[in-house]
């Protein structure tokens, strides 16, 4: 594990802004910084974000604790204002994911970028898609295989089915801050490495995806005490790395990108297909065509885009 102390990441060189995120006041930030144990520097992506504010630190906002003001406009009885507080150790301001060394695959996927929408049917997968996804080398989910044998984050993970075909961990995401329940975002991993995608999902599956519902809501309920009820689980498409995952939020943190239609899947969505789907042959998922947003960045753009004029769709 990499130590970016303070130190360090006085370090970066900045060179240039991939992105901005105005609804979850994000910069993400290209620069360099030094590879371990050495002066060389490599590409590092920043991305910083402002913290959440936390019900446990409403005495210390409170107006009384405010050390400037600047109005910004008003009307009638509604006025905005600019408000700097005092400092505090306990209330940190950014929360800070570092990408260290990064590729240009990785620079392209935090980069600004059009989105189109695209229509996988299950021809275009089996021809442009699944040879993609069969093309990422090992090394593209390392850092998946480091969390799954235990080598990295043991100490996050909140529930574990060691089975190899039908078990998983459930972890917090590193998107979560781990403070504000608010904004409560865990992941749960699947150990069998020949799930990529939903495509892969089969009615043999049933059984760790109702589980990975099941106990993603006794585990939050008893560690953070939301009710049934409180988390929305969703698998997306095309995911952010080949390796089969699902999502679980809050239900009430609202305005995340990755939820967005064309590209979030509810999990029970997905089991109630799988469980309409026939015992053999094909499931509806493999069966049925995937209408999705797809980033120019990305690497099934440009091939995707291009089938579409295969299909009578507009």
């Amino acid at each position: 594990m990499s130590d970016y102390s303070l130190e360090r990441l006085k370090q970066f060189q900045f060179v240039r802004v991939l992105n901005e995120d105005p609804v979850t006041h994000a910069l993400t930030l290209l620069g360099t910084l030094p590879l371990q144990a050495s002066t060389e520097h490599a590409h590092a992506i920043l991305r910083i974000e402002k913290t959440a504010l936390s019900v446990d630190s409403a005495e210390l906002i409170v107006p009384q604790y405010l050390e400037n003001t600047k109005r910004i406009e008003g009307t009638d009885i509604y006025t905005w204002l600019f408000g700097w507080f005092a400092k505090s150790a306990d209330s940190p301001d950014v929360k800070i994911n570092i990408v260290h060394p990064a590729t240009e695959v990785h620079i392209r996927k935090y980069s600004k970028q059009e989105v189109t929408i695209v229509h996988e049917t299950p021809a275009l997968y089996e021809r442009i898609v699944k040879p993609y996804i069969t093309a990422f080398p090992p090394s593209r989910t390392q850092w998946v295989e480091n969390i799954l044998n235990g080598t990295s984050e043991a100490e996050k993970i909140v529930f574990r089915d060691p089975s190899p075909e039908s078990g998983y961990l459930i972890l917090p995401d590193m998107k979560w801050d781990l403070t504000t329940l608010s904004s409560l975002y865990l992941v749960a991993i699947a150990f069998n490495r020949n799930i990529r995608s939903l495509r892969d999902l089969t009615k043999a599956h049933l059984g760790m995806l109702r589980s990975i519902r099941r106990e993603a809501a006794r585990v939050v309920h008893e560690k953070w005490g939301l009710a049934p009820g409180s988390l929305r689980m969703f698998i997306h498409y095309q995911p952010s790395y080949y390796h089969f995952h699902v999502h679980i939020v809050n239900a009430n943190y609202q305005g995340l990108p990755g939820m967005s239609a064309g590209q979030a899947h509810l999990l029970d969505d997905i089991i109630s297909l799988l469980e309409c789907s026939p015992d053999d042959g094909p499931t509806i998922l493999q069966k049925m065509t995937l209408t999705y947003a797809l980033g120019e960045q990305h690497g099934l753009y440009e091939p995707l885009k291009a089938a579409q004029q295969e299909l009578d769709y507009y």
